[in-house]
């Protein structure tokens, strides 16, 4: 299995980080009964939950880039330096970016997010050249 496959299989385990966060902070604000009802007249997100629905929603914006970028590596046989370090940092500044999101880290969070996009950015040169 190649890198970059192996990384979109791991990529899971990312997901399943985001969604954990976000779904624990829900429930600690809302409670757990609320949460599994209807969700009826839910009060707006503090601080916490906020953060962590926004931090999920920025990684399911790039999330499906990378499963394309890493399916069109694999099934055009492109793989190469380039598109495997864009995965490997498109992947690792992701993690990055999870904690910092959270504990609103000012400019690095944003920093952590262009260094993410330019790992899809070079998995996509790797692809084109």
């Amino acid at each position: 299995m190649s890198i970059e496959l192996t990384l979109l299989l791991w990529s899971l385990t990312l997901l399943a980080a985001y969604l954990t966060v976000q779904s624990t902070l829900y429930r600690i604000q809302h409670g757990m009964r609320f949460s599994w009802g209807g969700r009826d007249g839910e009060a707006p997100p503090d601080k916490w939950t906020a953060r962590a629905e926004k931090a999920l929603r920025n990684f399911l914006e790039t999330y499906p880039a990378f499963v394309v970028l890493v399916a069109v590596v694999e099934l055009a046989d492109r793989s190469d330096a380039l598109t495997v370090w864009g995965a490997h940092i498109w992947f690792w500044a992701r993690w990055v970016y999870l904690p910092l999101y959270l504990f609103g880290v000012f400019f690095v969070r944003s920093l952590v997010w262009t260094i993410a996009a330019v790992g899809l950015t070079m998995m996509f040169a790797g692809i084109l050249l």
